[in-house]
């Protein structure tokens, strides 16, 4: 059997026919499944219409969509007709998914689940053709249901060359229009490689897809290892339905990004308070049992490998999983790299580190303190932008990913912040904002946060967006006075962390969420610094004049 992800599914639609390969939830608490034979049925008769098109070897075809069972299922129907597919984010403005189909020159978006599917449909030019899965709320042009009902499977194993264009992902744009990272075949075959040698998955692990599929990570360590070891994936259905879909789905590997990480851990406090939790947690019997309950109840209790990154996870929510039994291993990766390039070694994890460079990838810091790598899973190349392909990549061949890192003795990483992200303040000092807000986010009650500054400023001060509905209970004069006092307090401490000019002066509590649709950040929650600093500049000076260490800013 061969490495590639095409090569891998013929495999398994033979070797696994009637196994379980993708579970979906379809409303109402009905489940549907497809085995890999049932699965490799519908993907073949979607490529047999896909090729009748006749469009050139290589032309791009679109996946507008929530994670569903047929976005994997179009994804292999894209390569078995030989085209590359184009993911795009589920929660896009209109002028965005025209932009990236535009620029893309996509044939043909599959349409599928979406939350506001009209506003994103509007997006697609009328030179672009449409197929609705199912689950699509609107009406397009083709549906899935009825090509596959009137048209024969496509015959034969059409394995495109490793080399060959597999994918144009797009970046979530944390700085401008996002810029179309092109991988080849190859690239699935050596991350998946790569994660087999560290965490040895087999057909009996489970996969629970959730995170946006358009997203590298996902693509990487779900869809493409999933293709890699033959084991099943389970989708969610909604926010509402979350918990019960990962309780159904029992992953053994599961990624999330801290944020979310964070969300768990407050739901499990809301419930039980974290005195008590610890207290429970340390009695020799009791704990075990209290540790396997809670696990369970989110749904984790079967996780072997529990992976996170796109940001710093802070130490004290990863001690705090620690205590429950589920070790949190942090990863390094981007979009270029086709996911990560660095992965946390259980045994040899160091709280704060990103791990040790993986096998397809070698990592190297620049004499200014830059991330550099290569490997063979990395980018071809931005599409259509030879000068942005150059500007990405050192004279001799290694990647400047825009990252300032440090390495300790045994080869770990630590990302210390974005090269782009340092600002100076008006003592002429510059600070790295992304240390500070991971050690600020780790107070309970803290959904995100900005650190900032500038040249207007003698020093950082930090913007902190509460969990959603939490702003409400803190009308209440009492509940404000007491959490001012938690972030006044966790403010001093941060301070004696950290080196003079990069003391905080305040901290100002905002009301709004800050969401996709709003543009203030990407759909992998990662912060849109550009955006959120115009959008609260104004206040900047009404801040600094209140002069206290915590401002309540009541005003949206």
């Amino acid at each position: 059997m061969q490495d590639l992800p095409l090569q891998r599914a013929f495999y398994w639609e033979k070797k696994r026919a009637n196994s379980v390969y993708l579970s979906q939830p379809m409303g109402e608490g009905k489940i549907r499944e497809w085995t890999w034979a049932q699965a490799m049925n519908e993907a073949r008769r979607m490529a047999a219409w896909l090729k009748a098109q006749d469009w050139e070897q290589g032309a791009r075809v679109a996946i507008m969509s929530k994670n569903t069972a047929w976005w994997i299922m179009a994804d292999l129907a894209i390569w078995m007709a030989g085209y590359v597919s184009v993911p795009i984010y589920p929660n896009l403005q209109s002028d965005s998914v025209r932009q990236i189909l535009e620029h893309s020159d996509s044939k043909l978006v599959f349409v599928g689940k979406l939350d506001d599917p009209q506003s994103m449909i509007e997006g697609i030019p009328r030179s672009v053709a449409q197929v609705g899965t199912p689950l699509c709320a609107i009406k397009t042009q083709e549906s899935w249901e009825s090509i596959v009902a009137t048209t024969q499977p496509l015959q034969g194993k059409h394995t495109p060359a490793s080399d060959a264009l597999a994918t144009v992902i797009y970046t979530s744009g944390t700085t401008g229009f996002p810029k179309g990272a092109m991988h080849d075949f190859a690239a699935f075959a050596h991350t998946s490689k790569a994660l087999h040698q560290l965490l040895r998955g087999t057909q009996a692990d489970r996969f629970f897809s959730y995170l946006p599929l358009a997203h590298v990570a996902e693509r990487c360590l779900v869809e493409g290892f999933s293709l890699y070891t033959g084991a099943p994936v389970f989708f969610a259905e909604s926010l509402d339905t979350f918990v019960q879909d990962l309780q159904r789905a029992r992953p053994t590997l599961f990624f999330s990004v801290p944020r979310l990480w964070m969300k768990f851990q407050q739901g499990v406090m809301a419930k039980m308070p974290s005195r008590k939790l610890n207290l429970l947690l340390s009695l020799p019997v009791l704990g075990r049992v209290v540790r396997k309950k809670v696990l369970h109840g989110l749904g984790l209790d079967s996780v072997r490998f529990a992976g996170t990154g796109a940001a710093a996870l802070p130490p004290s929510v990863v001690a705090w999983y620690r205590h429950l039994g589920l070790e949190l291993l942090e990863g390094y990766g981007m979009t270029e790299q086709f996911a990560f390039a660095t992965i946390s070694v259980p045994g040899r994890m160091r709280v704060g580190f990103v791990g040790e460079s993986i096998a397809c990838c070698d990592v190297k810091l620049s004499d200014q303190g830059e991330v550099l790598t290569r490997g063979p899973a990395h980018m071809k190349g931005y599409f259509l932008n030879p000068e942005q392909t150059r500007d990405a990549y050192t004279q001799d061949g290694w990647l400047k990913t825009g990252d300032c890192g440090e390495l300790d003795d045994q080869g770990r990483l630590r990302i210390v912040g974005r090269m782009k992200e340092q600002f100076k303040t008006s003592k002429g000092k510059y600070v790295a904002p992304a240390p500070i807000e991971s050690k600020l986010a780790a107070l309970a009650g803290i959904e995100a946060c900005l650190v900032t500054g500038g040249a207007e400023s003698h020093q950082p001060f930090a913007i902190v967006m509460l969990p959603e509905g939490r702003w409400s209970a803190m009308r209440n004069p009492g509940a404000r006075s007491e959490f001012t006092s938690q972030v006044s307090a966790h403010v001093e401490r941060i301070n004696a962390e950290l080196d003079q000019h990069e003391h905080l002066s305040f901290v100002a509590i905002v009301p709004e969420q800050w969401t996709v649709e709003a543009g203030l950040v990407t759909p992998t929650l990662k912060l849109k610094r550009n955006a959120l600093e115009a959008h609260y500049r104004k206040h900047y000076d009404q801040w600094f004049k209140r002069g206290s260490p915590v401002v309540w800013h009541d005003h949206a």
